[in-house]
């Protein structure tokens, strides 16, 4: 199988482009720095070009709260630059795999979101994320998944754990938020499932919630990884209000799948494997 895989110099993107080429599939690497997914030129001769079976869109606008601030940037992106590879994916015959995001619910619920569940995203960020999944359906109406994931985290760039880590080794004391629950999701773990999904003939087309098991706060995880490092720091929790940001998060994105979606391990799990692989770049 041949798969095109853009945003690859991002967490995501560098541990799919590992796992399908671990798998033995033929991946085609494409970082922002070869291809500007805004630019509809670009996507079409690019994907045109590299004859594909699959297209799998990890290249995104992540600044949650930069998003505020530029709502047409991050709409250009994760908006029209979905629907850009989306089109040329359709056009070469090729299946797109689009990654979504939990921002795309209210977080009003306090039981899992479904697939079905009725979507009212609170942030500019998460308004570009719907955006863009509208722009993939109506692209590649029969050729698509749209795959809805949370609180991404893995050794290939900037993430939660890193910056937790960080700021427990310069301070005796964090607070973090605990009145905000959802799925920590390990990217290695994420992209194994996205090569076994892609492998499938077809694809399912549609939704899909594929999330890191079990549930925590931010608190919580971030609890984890001082306990995993062994830091010495004591960690508090806090509510939202006392620690404001420009974009407002939902207060619950819990995904699961009524569908047949691959099933992740726990977070925790997750979680041990990033500071193995953290720790092992530090010692090497």
């Amino acid at each position: 199988m041949r798969l095109v895989i853009t945003g690859t110099a991002g967490m995501l993107g560098q541990d799919l482009a590992a796992a399908a080429r671990g798998a033995g599939h033929d991946a085609i690497a494409l970082a922002r720095a070869d291809l500007d997914i805004a630019d509809r030129a670009a996507v079409a001769d690019a994907i045109r070009g590299a004859r594909a079976d699959v297209v799998v869109n990890c290249a995104a606008w992540t600044d949650v709260d930069g998003a505020e601030r530029d709502e047409v940037g991050a709409l250009s992106v994760n908006g029209a630059g979905a629907g850009n590879v989306a089109r040329a994916a359709a056009e070469s015959g090729a299946w797109t795999i689009h990654i979504s995001s939990d921002y795309v619910f209210d977080g009003a619920k306090r039981s899992p979101y479904l697939e079905s569940d009725a979507v009212g995203p609170l942030s500019s960020y998460g308004r570009s994320k719907l955006a863009g999944e509208r722009e993939v359906a109506a692209e590649a109406p029969e050729r698509h998944t749209i795959v809805r994931s949370s609180w991404l985290f893995g050794a290939g760039g900037p993430c939660f754990p890193a910056t937790i880590l960080r700021l427990a080794g310069e301070r005796d004391e964090l607070k973090v938020v605990d009145d905000q629950i959802g799925c920590p999701t390990f990217t290695g773990h994420l992209a194994q499932s996205l090569v076994d999904l892609a492998a499938r003939q077809p694809p399912p087309a549609g939704v899909l919630h594929i999330a890191g098991g079990g549930v925590c706060s931010w608190y919580e995880f971030a609890r984890e990884i001082v306990a995993t490092a062994g830091v010495s720091c004591e960690v508090r929790p806090c509510t939202t209000a006392e620690m404001p940001r420009p974009a407002t998060r939902p207060a619950y994105s819990v995904l699961r799948s009524e569908r047949d979606a691959p099933f992740l391990a726990e977070w925790q799990r997750g979680l041990a494997e990033y500071m193995a692989l953290t720790r092992a770049v530090s010692a090497s």
